[in-house]
């Protein structure tokens, strides 16, 4: 049975859905007035994997994963750069769009935008302005009364007297307490129209937490079964979640809480207020100079599927370190698998869950998706196939990496294809596709005139670029970087 660990009771817990056989899953996913950098891209493949599991294991998934098209941030891009909000939300979607297709990222079942859902927002607040949990302040904001609310606190652990304002919790004159949080702001007279409602409470338009409890409620109903995001959502985020959807609607948000680790940079999370982050385009594009006008790019094959694998490779709760050594050890490690491909070409087959390795595979992604178990039975899988040289086995392994979105890329393709992350992690000297194929081209020349001396200088050139060649019957010479 699978088991998973749940933020709310601080252990694992086996999964029991509502309804039998089926998984209504609601991950908070990205305000878009930016790129998307590496931080967002760990949450966005590590329930990516969450979703492909559940559904090789039976459970029909109805996956929900929003986007944050109305908030500050949006509203202070579009004014600093002299666009309509709709034109800036437009283009970073499109762009995170194409991370995710870089990634191997599946689209969610539902992609809710918040504006889209305004009307459901208000009709919270009004549950909770009745219920005496929110309040309108002399300034116009409705405010959640966060005393009033017994359960605050659970998910994080925090006690009222312990929290103090501040964190993502904006302060203002009109709240009665400063850990009360907005739940409809007030127009001000400096924002544009387009971030504008009308409501009984005024012109304005919905605090940022209330989006969710909408989305997840007018989409999946409640219980969630599975409720994800970032780790820094536990607080204040998930938090205010519970407190409006459980002060509205009573019984419980999601059963199952789950937040994936935090992706360090010298000992700092990755994010975009610290400074310390690296887009996902920066990291796998296959043009560098890729401009910030560009939404959609064309990735590097072997970088991108690298960047995946370094994902995969470490549990999803566990901290995880981005230094440019690791990923040159990602792509090295990735690199050794699609070897095994090319030395024991893989036959069609099906899982044989029987196999000890598709078992230690299994146990591995049971227990709370433990994606680093099951890339050690993928190795172990590998070390088999060289061995014996089954081309069942390397199948095998071929189709148990398709749960976690890697080992997919055909062969060749892939093994020809460059990394800035090897060779100490620069792209300095690396021979391209067509310079590799006119010292091939005129090494078989040579070995045609019988000129053994220039064809194996050539060789020699070739290896030291990091290519490797195997000369086949017929006088063809395949090739791969090392």
């Amino acid at each position: 049975m699978l088991h998973i660990y749940n933020t709310l009771s601080r252990g694992k817990e086996p999964l029991k859905t509502v309804e039998p056989g089926e998984v209504r899953m609601y991950v908070c996913g990205m305000t878009v007035y930016d790129f998307c950098h590496l931080g967002h891209a760990r949450m966005l493949v590590s329930f990516d994997v969450v979703q492909r599991w559940l559904r090789e294991s039976g459970y029909k998934v109805r996956y929900v994963r929003n986007i944050t098209d109305i908030d500050d941030k949006i509203i202070r891009r579009a004014v600093q750069s002299g666009r309509r909000m709709s034109e800036v939300t437009s283009f970073y979607i499109d762009a995170m769009h194409a991370d995710e297709r870089a990634l191997g990222v599946a689209a969610p079942d539902f992609e809710p935008r918040a504006t889209d859902h305004v009307g459901d927002m208000l009709g919270i607040i009004k549950q909770l302005q009745d219920k005496g949990l929110a309040y309108q302040s002399e300034d116009g904001d409705v405010n959640y009364a966060v005393r009033q609310f017994p359960g605050y606190g659970k998910l994080s652990g925090k006690s009222l007297d312990d929290l103090r304002a501040g964190e993502r919790v904006a302060v203002s004159s009109g709240k009665r307490d400063p850990l009360d949080f907005v739940l409809w702001k007030s127009a001000k007279a400096d924002e544009p129209s387009e971030s504008q409602w009308e409501s009984s409470y005024g012109t304005g338009r919905p605090g940022w937490h209330i989006e969710c409890s909408a989305m997840s409620k007018s989409l999946l109903g409640l219980p969630l079964d599975i409720h994800g995001g970032g780790p820094d959502l536990k607080f204040p985020h998930h938090e205010n979640e519970i407190a409006q959807t459980e002060g509205a609607f009573g019984g419980t948000l999601a059963s199952i809480w789950m937040h994936c680790g935090p992706l360090m940079v010298d000992a700092d999370k990755m994010s975009k207020s610290l400074g310390n982050f690296r887009t996902i385009r920066a990291t796998i594009a296959a043009d560098a100079a890729l401009s910030d006008d560009q939404a959609v790019y064309q990735p590097n094959v072997r970088e991108a599927e690298m960047l995946r694998f370094f994902i995969v490779r470490n549990h999803y709760r566990s901290p995880q370190n981005y230094a440019p050594d690791n990923l040159l050890d990602a792509q090295n490690a990735l690199d050794r698998l699609y070897q095994t491909l090319h030395n024991v070409p893989p036959a069609q087959v099906d899982i044989d869950w029987a196999h000890p390795g598709a078992q230690a595979f299994r146990a591995a992604m049971d227990d709370d998706f433990n994606t680093s178990g099951a890339v050690a039975a993928l190795f172990e899988l590998s070390s088999e196939a060289n061995r014996s040289g089954s081309g069942e086995v390397s199948g095998l392994m071929r189709k148990l990496g398709g749960l976690l979105g890697i080992l997919q890329a055909d062969t060749a393709l892939y093994l020809q294809s460059s990394s800035r992350y090897q060779r100490g992690g620069s792209t300095q000297d690396v021979l391209s596709n067509e310079q590799i194929e006119a010292l091939i081209t005129a090494r078989s020349s040579a070995k045609q005139q019988r000129d053994f001396a220039e064809a194996d200088r050539l060789r020699t050139e070739l290896q030291h670029g990091g290519i490797e060649l195997e000369d086949k019957a017929g006088g063809i010479t395949q090739w791969r970087r090392a």
